[in-house]
């Protein structure tokens, strides 16, 4: 019964892992398992089965691992709480419904022998929240729950020059919070946020400093927050309801847990340093991992491929150019290439670059050798076939690795003309 009603969410513990191949198998994990193989014992009603995740490319993360636990835990206490018989489709569709939801709220209370349920009202909170307009324009907000105390969170606030102003008495987190629509019209989520415990009350409010200046890349990601949050405490986490009317939850490890589209996501940066290692400078890869996500949150589509050999090479594969012969296109173009990743994001250009059409190839160095690149697909074996981007990320991927970002917001990581891992 436990590997029946875990079929209801293998695809979404697949699709959180990238895709990964998951399966629930009875008894204990004996069979040797790589880098690339999670496996974990979990016992349910006193019955040992062995939970299995595999990714042919990537190796999962501490992130990732830490994440299953969890839901695995959470599984194991609903499932026990379904007894009698008679309730299976019941329990299929609330295990469907909250294991996610359930996962994410373990994994950021942090102290495993307290409750989530206040992170978990919070989050459902915001979840209802995600789907409210006010004016035709969706509804965003942010929370910074900190696990210090207020005034040693004062301090480090100060030192960043932003403003915290203190609530009193603290104001509960309950399902009536925005009844009133100020509290999302107001404290947006972007220069604004509340600040609260973790008990989920209110203690302030905090406004970013006007002269703590961000390129375009660093706003949308959302960089000066996890500064902040690397400061107010282990296990302190932000929460926000951005312009997509998704959520996302930033871990003071730098990474996010994203709810998009009805479901939880976890962008990793680790993964992408694992993907990426070995074919890309590596001061380059953070700067690139953060810009594609940015990509990805604005819905921009673009194609990148880390190519492995030299420029005359990468001529043969040229199909053509977006600006085609055009002189001011040209010019634009020599202007940018043989400029680092690092450079072009300093400029406050990458993410134009990026978002234009055609393919971007970078070196291994992280300098720009081509964009509006058009890629000779005929030039690559067999390949993942599909839309434009696809194909051209499939084809490409066998000259060096390729990060896709699709219009709706996917991010697809390449490799030998086969999809390894997705993000969203």
């Amino acid at each position: 019964m436990p590997i029946a009603v875990f079929d209801a969410i293998r695809g979404n513990i697949s699709s959180f892992l990238g895709g990964a191949a998951v399966n629930l198998l009875p008894g204990d994990c004996r069979t040797p398992v790589d880098e690339n193989t999670f496996s974990e014992v979990v016992s349910i009603e006193d019955r040992i089965y062995c939970f299995m995740a595999r990714r042919e490319i990537l190796p999962f993360t501490r992130s990732e691992v830490a994440f299953c636990r969890e839901l695995l835990t959470a599984f194991s206490g609903l499932y026990s709480g379904f007894r009698q018989e008679g309730y299976a489709a019941q329990f299929r569709t609330a295990l469907l419904a909250s294991i996610m939801d359930i996962a994410v709220a373990r994994s950021l209370r942090s102290d495993h022998r307290k409750g989530f349920w206040p992170i978990q009202q919070l989050i459902q909170l915001l979840k209802n929240l995600s789907y409210q307009q006010y004016e035709g324009k969706p509804a965003t907000t942010g929370f910074i729950v900190h696990r210090t105390t207020f005034p040693l969170l004062s301090k480090q606030v100060l030192e960043r020059h932003h403003t915290l102003i203190p609530l009193h008495p603290y104001e509960d987190i309950s399902p009536t919070f925005f009844d009133n629509p100020l509290p999302y019209r107001f404290v947006d989520g972007t220069n604004l946020f509340f600040v609260a415990n973790i008990q989920m009350q209110v203690t302030g409010v905090l406004r970013t400093s006007p002269t703590v200046l961000h390129n375009d890349i660093e706003r949308l990601t959302q960089r000066e927050i996890f500064s902040i949050v690397r400061r107010a405490g282990r296990g302190a986490f932000a929460v926000t309801v951005n312009e997509a009317s998704e959520i996302e939850v930033l871990i003071s490890t730098a990474k996010l847990l994203v709810r998009r589209k009805g479901a939880w996501a976890i962008f990793d940066p680790d993964i992408f340093r694992s993907f990426l290692a070995g074919s890309i400078d590596a001061d380059a890869i953070d700067e690139l991992l953060w810009t594609v996500y940015a990509l990805s949150k604005e819905r921009h589509g673009t194609v990148i491929l880390i190519y492995n050999q030299g420029a005359r090479n990468l001529a043969l594969l040229k199909k053509g150019s977006v600006s085609g012969d055009d002189p001011i296109g040209r010019l634009l173009i020599s202007r940018v290439k043989k400029r680092t990743i690092s450079d072009l994001k300093k400029a406050g250009i990458l993410l134009r670059i990026l978002s234009a059409d055609g393919m971007t190839v970078f070196n291994k160095g992280g300098r720009l050798m081509e964009t509006g690149f058009i890629f000779d697909t005929s030039h690559a074996r067999e390949v993942v076939t599909g839309g434009g981007r696809t194909t051209a990320a499939s084809a490409a991927s066998f000259f060096g690795k390729v990060i896709k970002v699709s219009q709706d917001g996917p991010i697809e990581l390449y490799q030998d003309g086969q999809r390894v891992y997705r993000f969203g």
